[in-house]
């Protein structure tokens, strides 16, 4: 097993999460701050929207380079153009509890988690009702998985199948996708037990790193469980990483400081730190 190493890229964010590479530069949701925002490999931060009356979450992107952007407060995803936000899809009649994260397919297909009624750190067992709603390019949308745990930090692996975490489960679950974007043959691609996984990205040789924040490390992990690495974050609480840079060999950890009562109260911080791995981005990933 290897550990690896971070540097610190950028400081002083609100709530950092939801991150994506995206045409040659990191995107990210700055909830708390109502915002997203563009990280160059240099550090430098620039905004894209402030949205004062939406709090970001999951980003993606339609064929065009339209972002797109998950709305925690109201079931709803935007679409960030010229002139300002636009709802791109109303779900309120699809979801379960709030909605969460969400990645979008190279057809503009987007699957968007919804949490369901119990949230994410309610003690379980409890029963499991959230869902993953598909929103297609035109903002239909239809649930296409049910029954799941926090459903949160989805991405899809170089075959082109589908995983989301389950934090409170402890768990990746695993789908194959049909033509038409449904998800079937659901299994357990990975139990983490006694960890976890918040955010989760696939790399080129299909292993997906995890941001487990309750451990305070990022790992790498294969299809069935092993861990082959391991990033320490020290006292930070890693809550998504997305692989990207120009060669695709740079893991960007998007990190909150102050534990879980400074999220709960809204007053953490998050800082956003690369690593270099040994195996890069996919060629199909989500960019």
């Amino acid at each position: 097993m290897r550990d690896c190493e971070t540097t610190l890229l950028v400081q002083g964010l609100h709530f950092a999460e939801a991150p994506r590479w995206h045409d040659g530069r990191l995107w990210l949701s700055d909830i708390f701050g109502r915002r997203v925002l563009t990280v160059e490999e240099s550090g430098e931060v620039a905004t894209v929207a402030e949205l004062p009356d939406a709090l970001p979450c999951g980003l993606g992107f339609l064929p065009d380079g339209t972002p797109l952007v998950v709305n925690m407060q109201r079931p709803e995803i935007l679409a960030l153009g010229p002139s300002g936000p636009r709802v791109h899809a109303d779900v309120s009649h699809l979801a379960v509890g709030g909605l969460n994260d969400m990645v979008v397919d190279d057809r503009g297909r987007a699957y968007v988690g919804s949490m369901g009624t119990h949230g994410a750190l309610v003690p379980r067992p409890v029963a499991a009702d959230g869902v993953v709603i598909l929103v297609e390019p035109d903002g239909s949308a239809r649930v296409v998985a049910d029954e799941m745990d926090a459903p949160n930090g989805p991405c899809l692996l170089p075959d082109g199948g589908y995983v989301v975490a389950e934090f409170p489960a402890s768990r990746l679950v695993g789908f194959t996708r049909a033509p038409d974007g449904s998800l079937a043959d659901r299994t357990v691609w990975a139990d983490l037990h006694p960890a976890s996984a918040d955010g989760i990205a696939a790399d080129g040789a299909g292993a997906i790193w995890t941001a487990s924040p309750r451990d305070h490390e990022c790992r790498r992990v294969l299809r069935g469980g092993e861990v082959s690495d391991r990033i320490p974050v020290g006292d930070a609480m890693p809550l998504a990483c997305a692989l990207g840079g120009s060669d695709g060999h740079t893991l960007f950890i998007l990190a909150a400081l102050g534990g879980e009562e400074a999220i709960k109260e809204r007053t953490c911080r998050s800082v956003v730190l690369t690593a270099r791995v040994a195996v890069g981005a996919h060629a199909g990933a989500p960019r």
